[in-house]
């Protein structure tokens, strides 16, 4: 498919709830493959479609080194979390900015495929925290809205260069 420009911080895009699928055609392939291919072009081990510029629930995950395990979903929903875990977290669409961010350490997901087909799966530690980080993105919420303001003041001229940027 096609490798694309990962939408950044401030883009609106970025805090607008995507839309949930209720049509499974071409066209959520087409985001599904796109997210893939954009994913792989990078370090990131997640995206999500708002960060390609389309507000649809769709997010692809892959934490292996050799891009082995593609895992899609469509329409996610967190159904249980569990436990603790705290994790150095960072955003394609906000480069150069990093942060520990608790989220659960254990979490029950239920999604569909890119044909509709619902599935649940349980995920635990740094697949958990990817998963979460990604439903956030689809929910219009960024992992720096997680961590407190005073931690995030650490970041102000790092997130100004980026508003500073889009504006040029």
């Amino acid at each position: 498919m096609a490798q694309l420009n990962i939408v950044e911080y401030p883009d609106a895009m970025l805090r607008q709830q995507a839309v949930k699928i209720t049509s499974f055609d071409a066209s959520t392939a087409e985001v599904s493959a796109n997210l893939l291919d954009t994913l792989y072009s990078t370090s990131g081990i997640g995206l999500c479609a708002p960060q390609i510029g389309e507000s649809v629930q769709i997010l692809v995950m892959d934490l292996s080194d050799d891009h082995s395990q593609p895992e899609v979903f469509v329409n996610p929903t967190i159904l249980k979390k569990s436990g603790m875990a705290i994790a150095e977290e960072a955003c394609l669409s906000i480069p150069g900015v990093a942060a520990k961010v608790m989220r659960s350490g254990q979490i029950l997901v239920q999604a569909q495929d890119i044909n509709g087909e619902p599935f649940e799966r349980e995920y635990q530690n740094m697949k958990a925290v990817c998963l979460q980080h990604e439903i956030d993105h689809l929910q219009g919420k960024l992992f720096i809205d997680r961590i407190s303001s005073l931690r995030r003041y650490r970041f102000r001229q790092a997130l100004r260069a980026l508003e500073t940027r889009a504006l040029a």
